[in-house]
């Protein structure tokens, strides 16, 4: 009889933080954002923002960076606000 596995899911937590070291190192910034963290059927939605400087001029950048249950970044979309 094949026995079940049971596949340890990430903690909410653990989603934020790996959206704000991915983020980081990406946008090389200090500051990350988390405005939501949205469990999917299939993945992890979070959204966000991160200060950026085009040209010596401070911006704003939203981000949406897709997480799997494993913890693997499967998507980013980043755009200026």
């Amino acid at each position: 009889m094949p026995q079940k596995v049971k596949i340890a899911m990430v903690s909410p937590k653990e989603i934020q933080n790996i959206t704000i070291d991915y983020v980081k190192k990406r946008k090389n910034v200090d500051k990350v954002d988390i405005v939501s963290a949205e469990q999917k059927e299939e993945a992890w939605v979070v959204k966000g923002t991160c200060p950026i400087d085009v040209g010596g001029h401070p911006w704003m950048e939203k981000f949406e960076v897709v997480i799997d249950h494993k913890g693997k970044i499967k998507n980013s979309n980043f755009c200026l606000v």
